[in-house]
């Protein structure tokens, strides 16, 4: 079943990259600088920041529905250089293919119908079965150890 991934959109995160420190401070945010490989993916390039690369650290909330239980949000980074991808179709971004993760599985009225964790480099597969489930709307996917918001998939 073809899916599709999609970014953050970048006016997420652009009014961000004009505050202070302190400014992001006093939000709850933090600029930061990727210190090594693979350690920071930005969720609107879906790529992973080079060492020394600057980046905001942030709260989104990325499950708003009012009338679902499992509204939610938390920690995403995004690259102050970021160029927003377009949405990745049947295929999965690096970012993703080297992590453990979590998808969680949505119905249309945004309640969970699953959850399971899931090797990056075998999501592709994962994806495509579980769009089969005519009961999917949407699949959230996590990293699994810290649990952060990394991309929303859906059918394409």
């Amino acid at each position: 079943m073809a899916y599709r991934i999609d970014p953050l959109p970048l006016a997420v995160a652009r009014p961000l990259f004009a505050l202070s420190d302190a400014g992001l401070v006093a939000i709850g945010a933090r600029r930061m600088v990727a210190d090594r490989p693979n350690g920071a993916p930005c969720r609107v390039s879906l790529v992973d920041a080079e060492p020394g690369e600057s980046l905001i650290l942030f709260s989104h909330a990325h499950l708003t529905d009012p009338t679902s239980p499992y509204r939610a949000g938390g920690p995403v980074f995004v690259r102050e250089a970021a160029q927003p991808a377009d949405p990745v179709i049947d295929a999965v971004p690096g970012m993703l293919s080297r992590r453990l993760l979590s998808m969680r599985l949505y119905d249309a009225d945004w309640m969970m119908i699953e959850a399971d964790v899931v090797e990056g480099a075998d999501l592709d597969r994962r994806l495509s079965e579980a769009f089969r489930d005519p009961s999917v709307g949407t699949i959230h996917l996590h990293t699994a150890r810290r649990g952060c918001f990394m991309a929303a998939a859906r059918r394409a």
